[in-house]
C-alpha cells in the first residue's frame, strides 16, 4: 500500500527531488570535513542547511520568513518521503531542528525567537538537549538538576545530564531543571537556555564501543551556572509540557526515516546473501535465512502501513492511535534487521571498511549497525516505557502495582 496523490503534490515532489539534486554538498567536501558529533557542524553542513532555509525547503509547513513555503500536510509527508531515501539529512544539529527550533516557535517570546530562532534554522548556532541524568532518564519528570532564582531574577543552576548528544560542541543547551522542589515532580520543572561557554559548565564526552572516533554522548555538569532570567523558555514550572511537545516534534517523522531505512538495508541483506562463498554457497541458501529475510521484509510493510495510517487520520484532524505505536515498532525492527545481517553473514559482518554509521543514519557495517540499534530503542523514551505507554493510554490496561 501507498497512499495516492494528486498532480499538484507530485509536481512538489519532482520540484524538491530536482532541487536536492542541483544543491546537494559534495561528498568530497563531507569526507575531507567528518561531523564529530550531532552538535558539530562543519562548514558545507552550514552552507547545506542554509540554502534549504533560503530555498523554503528547511521546514516546509512553516512560513517562507522562517525557511518553508506553508505546504500542505500531505506535501509535508512526501518531503519527508524523499529525504528519508536520500543519504541528507536536512540538517546536521538535528535536535536543533527538531526539537529546539518548534520549540522556540512555539513557547519562546520575541526576544527569544528574534535572538535564537533564526540562527538556529540558519545554522548559526548548534544546540544539545539536557534532559536526561543519571537517576532521571525515562522517567524524566525524576530529574534533580536544579535552577534556584536569586532576587534578581537570576537562576543558579547545579546539577548533572548524561547522555547530552553534541553537548562539547553545542552553542546552547535546552535544559530541563527542577525550579519548584516542593511542587509535585511533573509541576517543578522549568526550561533555560543555557550557552555552552557559560562558567561552571563542564563536558565530558562518552567513548562510543562502535565507533572511538566519533563521540556524541557527554555527561554535562554544572556548578553554580549563573542564567539569566530572560533565558526561561515556557514560563515558570511549565516545562513538563515543554517536555512533552519536545519529544513530540522528535518523533514526527521518525517513522519515515526508519521504515525507509529497513527498506533499504532489507535491499543490502538481499544482495549481499545471494553472494556466493568460496566454498560455493550462499547464505541465501539457508531456509532459515530466507524465512528470517521474509519476514522482515512483511515487517518492513507493515512499519509503512501503519505509519500512513496514522498519517491518514491525523491529516483529517482524527486522533492516530498509530503514532503512539510507531516508535517502539520502527526502533526494535531496525534492531532485528541488523541482527538478522549479524547472524546470516557471520564472518563477513565484522567487516567495517566502509562504515558510514557517524555520517549517514543507518548506513553503515551490519556490526556496528546492531550495535548502534541499542541506543534507538533507549532514546527519546525506552522500548519498556512505550509498552507501558501503549498498555495505559491506548489499551487501557491498569498499571502495574
Amino acid at each position: 500500500m501507498r497512499l495516492g496523490y494528486d498532480a499538484d503534490t507530485e509536481a512538489f515532489r519532482a520540484e524538491l527531488r530536482a532541487w536536492i539534486a542541483a544543491h546537494r554538498p559534495d561528498p568530497a567536501e563531507m569526507a575531507a570535513a567528518p561531523r564529530q558529533s550531532s552538535g558539530h557542524l562543519p562548514q558545507w553542513a552550514r552552507e547545506w542547511q542554509r540554502a534549504l532555509f533560503d530555498a523554503g525547503w528547511l521546514v516546509p509547513g512553516w512560513p517562507p520568513e522562517l525557511g518553508g513555503r506553508d505546504a500542505s500536510p500531505t506535501q509535508q509527508m512526501v518531503y519527508f518521503e524523499e529525504f528519508a531515501r536520500t543519504d541528507l539529512a536536512r540538517s546536521y544539529n538535528p535536535q536543533g531542528l527538531g526539537i529546539i527550533a518548534p520549540s522556540l516557535y512555539d513557547f519562546g517570546d520575541e526576544d527569544q525567537k528574534q535572538r535564537f530562532l533564526l540562527p538556529t534554522l540558519r545554522a548559526g548556532v548548534s544546540w544539545c538537549v539536557g534532559m536526561s541524568e543519571p537517576d532521571a532518564g525515562s522517567d524524566l519528570a525524576s530529574l534533580r538538576t536544579t535552577a534556584v532564582p536569586r532576587d534578581d531574577g537570576t537562576f543558579v543552576v547545579n546539577g548533572q545530564k548524561v547522555w547530552t548528544s553534541g553537548a562539547h560542541h553545542a552553542d546552547h543547551c535546552l535544559a530541563f531543571v527542577r525550579t519548584d522542589p516542593e511542587a509535585s515532580k511533573h509541576k517543578g520543572i522549568s526550561t533555560l537556555i543555557i550557552d555552552m561557554d557559560t562558567p561552571g559548565i563542564t563536558c565530558r564526552p562518552l567513548p562510543e564501543l562502535s565507533d572511538p572516533d566519533y563521540a556524541d554522548f557527554n555527561e554535562v555538569f554544572f556548578e553554580d551556572v549563573e542564567v539569566p532570567a530572560s533565558r526561561l523558555l515556557g514560563g515558570l514550572n511549565q516545562g513538563w509540557s515543554m517536555a512533552v511537545g519536545s519529544l513530540g516534534h522528535e518523533r514526527a517523522m521518525l517513522w519515515v526515516m526508519q521504515a525507509a531505512n529497513v527498506e533499504r538495508n532489507l535491499t543490502r541483506l538481499r544482495e549481499e546473501l545471494d553472494v556466493v562463498r568460496p566454498d560455493g554457497t550462499r547464505p541465501a541458501d539457508d531456509p532459515r535465512v530466507r524465512d528470517t529475510v521474509a519476514q522482515l521484509h512483511i515487517d518492513s510493510q507493515a512499519l509503512w502501513f501503519l505509519g500512513y495510517k496514522g498519517f491518514a487520520k491525523a491529516a483529517k484532524g482524527e486522533i492516530a492511535p498509530e503514532h503512539v505505536i510507531l516508535k517502539l515498532y520502527g526502533s526494535e525492527l531496525e534492531q532485528r534487521l541488523y541482527q538478522a545481517g549479524v547472524d546470516a553473514l557471520g564472518a563477513d559482518a565484522l567487516d567495517v571498511s566502509d562504515d558510514e554509521g557517524g555520517v549517514n543514519y543507518g548506513r553503515g557495517a551490519w556490526e556496528l549497525q546492531y550495535l548502534r540499534s541499542f541506543a534507538q530503542t533507549i532514546a527519546g523514551g525506552t522500548s519498556e516505557i512505550q509498552r507501558n505507554i501503549i498498555a495505559e493510554r491506548l489499551l487501557g490496561l491498569p498499571r502495574d502495582r
